[in-house]
């Protein structure tokens, strides 16, 4: 695939080195929460925003120095066994899901227009459509342009053409990227919500022949566990934040749980093998906060029904923190 990391020509690294006591910069966040699992297959992904308050988030912003502006809790349309029924034009509960994202949407927008960075808490991925489609529009008000670091085990950007089950948390990288169900790809009236030349995928473990087409089709980077164990995290990061930069005022990380192996997040609904350690996800969120332009977060997939004793949604928080600035030291 010419789009994978081994094609990408190695540049210098221009991003800054900050150590664990640098002193933060004053920053503030608004928390939203999204306890929404109509885009899988699993009801416990709904119980992830509910671990994450358990993980006591509000008060380790606190003591980080992160000013919690404002919680927010969407309400979630009632379906019922529905999410079970028969595909419909090759997607579960669209209309469901739609209306969620779209009010996520406008949340997103909001946050991000006060200045707060709007960390959205999930919940399955397919969330992700209404928290970048919040973040874009934003900045197409002014006509600015947004990038996009998509960390997954998964590439989730099937279509309604290639779903083996029409799930929609394996459809939202594409349906942003403007390809899929018009009703979602449309969301607040424009698309695509990020050009995929824009767009980066990492930590890649398991993707299908119909999804590395529809990458090499948009033009998206993506860099595989393979290619993290060849280049290293530090150059990954560098090269994935050049190309979300490239020609945009703002990106968009998007955060799967199960990006991490399973060993250090067994609290997932899809678990993968030889993911990324906590040390390698710390030092990509670090990066990320380090890079000044990231304004919008998800955090998805935490499933405390397969967690251990609640820590992966305590890792969870240290992502959050890491990715708002704060150096997070994990104990042995």
């Amino acid at each position: 695939m010419k789009n994978l990391a081994s094609t990408i020509n190695k540049e210098s690294s221009t991003l800054p080195v900050m150590s664990d006591t640098r002193q933060m910069e004053p920053t503030t966040a608004t928390l939203i929460y999204v306890p929404l699992f109509y885009g899988g297959r699993h009801r416990g992904t709904s119980m992830g925003p509910d671990a994450v308050r358990s993980a006591n988030v509000d008060e380790r912003m606190e003591i980080a120095g992160i000013k919690l502006l404002r919680e927010i809790e969407l309400d979630i349309p009632r379906v019922g066994s529905t999410w079970k029924d028969p595909v419909v034009k090759g997607v579960k509960c669209c209309d469901e899901i739609l209306t969620v994202c779209d009010n996520l949407m406008n949340s997103v927008d909001a946050a991000v227009a006060e200045g707060t960075t709007a960390i959205t808490i999930g919940g399955d991925h397919s969330i992700a459509i209404g928290s970048i489609s919040g973040a874009s529009r934003h900045l197409r008000r002014t006509g600015k342009k947004l990038g996009l670091i998509w960390f997954d085990a998964h590439g989730d950007i099937h279509t309604p053409e290639t779903t083996y089950n029409g799930n929609l948390h394996a459809m939202p990288l594409a349906v942003v990227l403007g390809k899929g169900e018009s009703r979602l790809t449309n969301l607040g009236g424009f698309a695509p919500k990020v050009d995929g030349r824009n767009a980066v995928l990492i930590g890649i473990s398991d993707l299908d022949h119909e999804e590395r087409a529809i990458i090499e089709e948009l033009g998206v980077t993506a860099f595989s566990m393979h290619d993290i164990d060849r280049l290293g995290m530090p150059e990954v990061m560098d090269r994935a934040i050049q190309i979300a930069s490239k020609g945009t005022d703002a990106i968009h990380m998007s955060f799967d749980i199960d990006v991490i192996d399973t060993e250090y997040a067994p609290g997932v609904t899809t678990p993968a093998r030889g993911g990324m350690s906590v040390r390698e996800a710390l030092f990509a969120t670090s990066v990320i906060s380090e890079c000044k332009k990231a304004k919008s977060f998800d955090f998805v997939e935490l499933n405390p029904a397969n967690d251990v004793r609640g820590k992966t949604a305590r890792l969870c928080v240290d992502l959050m923190l890491s990715s708002m600035g704060h150096r997070v030291v994990q104990a042995p």
